[in-house]
């Protein structure tokens, strides 16, 4: 059988060619009950839109990229799975770019993959999307992007976003650690060039004051987003003449790299130490006993970020049409509570 043509929806449906592209583009000039005619007749026929050849005849382009720079492999997948869903929903192709966010010239590279792959926009991940004078140079240049940011609140601005609030949930993390009885919790930061790495530190420290619980620099420690750098500052933390009882890692990466150093020293996990990671990835799972953490929806955030793109694509199309822009989107992680944290020990009695 031959693969159907966009001409076999058109006469399945019985309108013309034109309406047929006009709903695969999803222009809302097509009246909802035409719509639904042509999508019935693509899904009976199973008719597939070439994508380049669209993006070669079209005024417009039909492709977006996901940009990337993150140490974290579950984060990248989890990401690209959302933006993916999010393209097929809407008929667009999708081009993931990695790249260096301390790069001189990451403008310039990000134009030219802008230009050379006819993208319509670009969906920007941390650190990119919190970098100002990227964003500042891609809006200069006049190129579509959403950003995906770690930030308390809606950001506003002129900059389209979607936020997630870690700072919230780190907080909740440390009244858990706290609630729980413990009193000398250390925290592992993530990059800091990230701002969802200082809005985590901010809930671990604000909890901290809350609480009425002192602020020791000796338990704050720095690092990355890895395994490697959990292992280490553990064991800078545990070899304290006081040392924490419990540790808050700013990802589930770095707390698993805790767990790792307190079983080298000795210690059970949660009976000797108790251990807290961030974002609910496969991490959380696999390390034993499970981490408590904060479920971040990566995936869905993702997806949101690629569809918040296309809203303002098909605003910015809708020429002499009153379209409002959509609004940010805001995610809050939950916090999860599993075996890796409990009840700090109680000293021996002597005598």
């Amino acid at each position: 059988m031959r693969t159907p043509t966009i001409r076999d929806v058109a006469q399945r449906a019985q309108v013309s060619l034109k309406t047929v592209s006009r709903v695969i583009n999803r222009e809302e000039s097509v009246l909802p009950k035409t719509q639904e005619r042509v999508q019935r007749a693509i899904k009976e026929l199973g008719y597939q839109p070439n994508l380049a050849a669209r993006n070669l005849r079209a005024a417009r382009s039909y492709a977006i990229g996901f940009v990337y720079d993150n140490p974290n492999p579950y984060y990248i997948i989890s990401a690209q799975t959302g933006v993916l869903s999010a393209c097929r929903e809407s008929g667009f192709g999708l081009q993931i770019h990695p790249c260096d966010s301390s790069s001189p010239t990451l403008l310039a590279e990000l134009a030219n993959l802008v230009k050379h792959s006819h993208l319509a926009g670009l969906v920007l991940a941390p650190p990119m999307s919190e970098r100002q004078a990227l964003l500042d140079g891609l809006k200069g240049q006049g190129i579509p992007f959403v950003r995906i940011i770690s930030a308390a609140s809606d950001p506003g601005g002129t900059y389209p976003s979607v936020f997630v609030d870690d700072r919230d949930a780190a907080y909740e993390i440390t009244k858990h650690l706290i609630q729980l009885g413990h009193r000398r919790i250390g925290f592992v930061w993530g990059g800091k060039s990230h701002g969802s790495s200082s809005e985590r530190y901010l809930g671990y420290e604000h909890a901290l004051k809350d609480y009425g619980l002192p602020i020791d620099r000796k338990l704050i420690v720095p690092g990355d987003y890895s395994f490697d750098d959990g292992f280490r500052a553990a064991r800078k933390l545990l070899a304290l003449p006081e040392r924490p009882t419990a540790i808050f890692g700013s990802n589930d990466e770095i707390a698993s790299g805790v767990v790792a150093a307190a079983r080298s020293g000795g210690l059970e996990v949660p009976f000797d130490l108790s251990v807290a990671g961030f974002e609910d990835s496969p991490f959380s799972k696999q390390t034993w006993p499970a981490l408590t953490t904060a479920n971040q929806p990566t995936e869905d955030i993702a997806r949101h970020a690629a569809l918040l793109l296309m809203a303002h694509l098909r605003s910015s199309h809708s020429a002499g049409m009153s379209v409002p822009l959509p609004k940010n989107q805001g995610f809050s992680p939950r916090l999860v509570v599993r075996g890796s944290t409990a009840p700090p020990k109680m000293p021996e009695r002597r005598g």
